[in-house]
């Protein structure tokens, strides 16, 4: 058993340093950046004086493809040609706790190849990275370019002539300054810039132009037993807009410079490998363990993608912020109602960067800007963190964010939780403490608006505004309890019991108010019949409080099987589209492991079978498996929600 992702990770940095392969075969397309634009790079191999290809299309033969097989830090390809089998190991070193690491932002590609026919050989191997990997858009802009020798490491240097560093915001555009370099080293190493002719992606044979681009290129020899290592380094100078201010990458906060870190990054890659295999093993042993090995394989894929959709960077007091991008639904940064999907991961591997999402949350709280008594959606649009843009439109009195596209209950339910399971996970209440009254002024919101919600927008905004959200209701609940444990942690044990009976006794009302006959409940409390994930609810059982009694989660879990399609079970009634992250969380509420994979596993297979060829998306048609829309986004990180059951890190004494 394994995975075919829908599309294939080769370098996952951030955002913008980002190249996906998708096609089954890496000579079968041209790479791609997460938002399907064209990152072309090309990869060739010269064996005994003939030139062949193993990556991109290009008018030569096409190398064999007889493997690929990935793992949570790496993709592996295995080719064959003239009597040889040659072997590509693409890795982003994302060692979540080594912020050095996983910030550097350089990937690695290590060739190495064998005799199949028990001939020496002469191999050479040649990579070329297109401009469009530093502009938006093919020929957008003039770039310069140069190459560089460092001892022993030769590079090659792309970037645009005009350098207007954060000077956009956006969604659908890429990164058009900074510098990309690609590097190789030893004797045999080469670099070059040049003029490159392919084809464009869609265009039939016969009919297409073939506009030359300016690729960055570099070439080795490979040794037999050793093989050549190739780097892929992106410098782009400042990274975020905090409130003004250009903030740097970790990395490079102390004034590193990028053709060091190249260099460094060659001799340490010996010492990186057995830490990064070592990550891979546990994390597939662990969620094996948890959920089943569909299920592990599903995370394998999601980690790098769940990493590369943030960046980090330090403020002014040298704490960390990790800044998501919203992919491929608006660009917002430090969206709320994605940190909270995605916070599982980052509980179970450093929930540092759970704080470092919330900080700009609690800033922006703050400010003048924010007029409402409950917590905002977002910090900016990515990569300008300089207040919510969601909802901000012209009125006669100017830019005002309006009402009613906030989402009130959703955003203080998910602020709460974040702060109660970052402060488990790090047995640590500093920055809940820090930001207590507000924690207390949104959950006072919860008290009095949370159990039978007006007409708003929750999470999945995409299906419009509802009034009377049973999941959005428990939501409000989970939030509640939440702050209670913060209370608890902070030796407030009868605050933690009042909240607690607040919880309980809302879950019993919500019970009576939201059952349908058959035992399940419904999608809104005036709604008799209709049916919605409740996957808010996860978090009480995870927590132990038990404030939901079992048997009505039981119930509408057992209710789920009538409900299944063939890649998925439906978000709610009112479409065969689903989201992902709620589906695991959904699951999680089973009792048993069996149960988890029977509601899991169909989304694997929806990966597995879907014709869309992009990065993993998290809304998709349960009856095709094609993507509704989304991908790249950091909630797949909400894929470690079972883990983080298993785990039992947070559950409470």
């Amino acid at each position: 058993m394994k995975l075919r992702p829908p599309a294939v990770p080769l370098i996952t940095v951030d955002p913008y340093f980002s190249v996906w392969s998708p096609a089954d075969r890496l000579t079968d397309a041209a790479p791609i950046h997460w938002t399907g634009k064209p990152n072309t790079a090309l990869g060739f191999a010269t064996i005994d004086g003939n030139l062949y290809r193993f990556m991109g299309q290009y008018d030569c033969p096409a190398m064999k493809q007889t493997k690929i097989n990935f793992t949570a830090l790496s993709t592996e390809y295995r080719f064959e040609a003239a009597g040889i089998e040659l072997t590509a190991l693409f890795t982003t070193p994302l060692l979540i706790n080594d912020y050095y690491y996983f910030t550097r932002p350089i990937s690695y590609a290590k060739f190495t190849y064998k005799s199949l026919d028990k001939k020496e050989h002469d191999v050479k191997i040649k990579i070329a990275f297109s401009e469009e990997i530093c502009i938006n858009l093919r020929g957008s802009e003039a770039i310069v370019c140069e190459t560089i020798e460092n001892g022993d490491v030769k590079s090659a240097k792309i970037g645009s002539e005009a350098q207007n560093v954060l000077g956009q915001d956006g969604d659908d555009i890429r990164i058009n300054w900074g510098y990309f370099y690609i590097s190789t080293k030893g004797k045999n190493a080469a670099t070059s810039i040049e003029k490159i002719s392919t084809p464009i992606p869609g265009a039939r044979p016969g009919d297409e132009p073939k506009p030359d681009m300016t690729f960055a290129c570099a070439e080795n020899t490979l040794c037999a037993k050793c093989g050549a290592l190739f780097t892929f380094a992106y410098d782009d100078i400042a990274s975020i807009v905090y409130f003004g201010k250009q903030l740097k990458s970790y990395w490079n906060k102390d004034g590193a410079k990028i053709e060091d870190e190249i260099v460094k990054a060659f001799a340490d890659y010996t010492e990186i490998m057995p830490r990064c295999t070592e990550f891979d093993d546990r994390l597939f042993l662990d969620a094996t363990r948890a959920g089943g090995e569909k299920y592990a394989e599903l995370l394998e894929l999601a980690f790098r993608q769940a990493c590369a959709a943030h960046k980090l960077v330090l403020d002014e007091n040298g704490d960390i912020l990790y800044i998501s991008k919203e992919c491929n639904s608006n660009g917002c940064a430090a969206t709320v109602d994605v940190s909270y999907p995605s916070i599982p991961m980052f509980l179970l591997y450093n929930p540092e960067l759970v704080l470092g999402m919330m900080r700009p949350i609690y800033k922006f709280s703050r400010m003048d800007a924010w007029e409402y008594d409950f917590a905002p959606h977002d910090a900016g649009r990515y990569p300008w963190v300089n207040g919510q843009v969601y909802g901000l439109r012209e009125t006669e009195e100017g830019k005002k964010l309006l009402h009613k596209y906030q989402m009130p209950v959703e955003e203080c339910g998910n602020m709460l939780v974040m702060a109660a399971t970052a402060a488990i996970a790090k047995n640590d209440t500093t920055l809940a403490e820090e930001n207590l009254d507000l924690l207390e002024a949104w959950v006072k919101y919860l008290f009095e608006n949370g159990a039978d919600p007006e007409n708003q927008l929750c999470t999945d905004d995409f299906a419009g505004h509802l009034a009377h959200n049973c999941n959005l209701s428990l939501k409000a609940i989970s939030g509640i309890i939440s702050l209670g444990i913060i209370y608890k942690m902070l030796g407030k044990e009868e605050k933690f019991e009042e909240y607690k009976k607040i919880a309980h006794d809302m879950a019993l009302d919500w019970i009576e108010r939201a059952k349908n006959e058959d035992g399940s409940f419904r999608l809104a409390f005036d709604r008799e019949g209709t049916f919605s994930m409740k996957y808010n609810i996860v978090w009480d059982k995870l927590f132990g409080t038990n404030v939901m009694p079992k048997s009505a989660i039981n119930a509408e879990v057992a209710s789920y099987r009538r409900k299944m399609n063939k890649y998925g079970l439906p978000l709610d009634n009112r479409s065969l589209y689903t989201k992902s992250d709620w589906l695991i969380w959904t699951a999680t509420l089973a009792e048993s492991k069996d149960d988890f994979m029977e509601i899991v596993d169909p989304l694997w297979d929806a990966y597995n079978y879907s014709e869309t060829r992009l990065p993993m998306t998290d809304w998709y048609w349960t009856h095709t498996a094609t993507i509704r829309g989304f991908r790249h986004r950091s909630v797949v990180g909400g894929y470690w929600i079972k883990l983080l059951e298993y785990t039992e890190k947070m559950k409470i004494d």
